[in-house]
């Protein structure tokens, strides 16, 4: 299986204040974690589909994140501040995303996987 390789798009970089290095910092931080964790997960994973429900897991995060960033952007502006921070952090979130489902071996297995979850959440829920 092909190992992750993840970066900050320069785009985003750019997009922030030209004074503020600690922000472009903890984005590259930030992602070289990330990339270490999944790849860690898929060389630890027993078979292929332990790997894709540890990629879908943390696209499942990412997908979070990149919502919670996307709520705070109205509230920053109603509040009168900049959201260029919160707009930055969610448009990484999405780029990683499509950074990941990018790997080949991903992009086979997580439709798979994600319908798998689908089912079995919908068993579960019509069980009760």
């Amino acid at each position: 299986m092909d190992e992750f390789d993840l970066g900050v798009p320069r785009q985003i970089l750019d997009s922030l204040p030209d004074d503020d290095d600690a922000a472009r910092e903890d984005m590259q931080r930030a992602v070289v974690g990330l990339e270490g964790r999944l790849n860690e997960a898929v060389e630890s994973a027993d078979d292929e589909r332990e790997a894709a429900q540890n990629v879908v897991g943390a696209l499942e995060r990412l997908e979070e994140q990149l919502e919670q960033y996307d709520e705070f952007v109205p509230e920053l502006r109603a509040w009168g501040q900049s959201p260029i921070y919160a707009i930055a952090w969610r448009n990484l979130q999405a780029d990683l995303i499509m950074q990941i489902q990018e790997v080949g071996w991903v992009a086979e297995r997580i439709d798979r996987e994600r319908n798998y979850r689908t089912v079995e959440d919908g068993i579960r829920l019509s069980d009760r």
